[in-house]
């Protein structure tokens, strides 16, 4: 069936609206090592220049929800589930992105090749001093990733298991 035609029986036909769901990590008991970080972040950013050498980075898929009003729905994030995964960073003066992966899933391959080939040049190119954080997929943390940003100037990322983890994250969250 014709996505116009799907849309014209929601809306039309139905007056049903889309709603966008809140996607939520399941909580896990080491949650409050995350607290901790929070606290000890705020610190950091009280430091002079330390906001500013900052590259924070995430991926997103968008999820649509329809029915006659809003459900306030949340779900869990299911992993490796067939979705569009665009990956975004952001520093105090730039947007890095968006970039869309082909694939359906974001892996260590496809997430190395968008490091090598596409976002540190461009981080090096902007700034000789910025500190690339990223997220804890585990994709993101495989040895080849991992080697790829430990080859780049001391102290230029932090997440679980860089170099630099000791010391900005005296009690890693993870």
């Amino acid at each position: 069936m014709p996505h116009s035609s799907v849309w014209h029986i929601l809306r039309k036909c139905l007056r049903m609206k889309g709603y966008r769901l809140q996607l939520l990590h399941a909580l896990n008991p080491r949650d409050h090592n995350h607290f901790h970080f929070s606290m000890d972040f705020q610190q950091w950013l009280e430091e002079d220049g330390f906001a500013e050498k900052l590259v924070f980075s995430d991926e997103a898929v968008s999820c649509v929800c329809w029915g006659m009003e809003n459900p306030h729905a949340m779900v869990e994030h299911i992993r490796d589930s067939p979705k569009v995964n665009v990956f975004c960073a952001i520093s105090s003066c730039k947007v890095y992105g968006p970039f869309f992966f082909v694939e359906p899933t974001v892996t260590s391959i496809n997430y190395l090749d968008k490091l090598q080939l596409w976002l540190m040049s461009q981080l090096h190119e902007d700034s000789k001093d910025f500190i690339f954080q990223k997220e804890r997929s585990p994709s993101h943390f495989h040895f080849d990733v991992c080697a790829h940003l430990n080859a780049k100037p001391p102290g230029c990322w932090i997440g679980r298991t860089s170099d630099n983890d000791s010391p900005l994250l005296p009690c890693p969250p993870w």
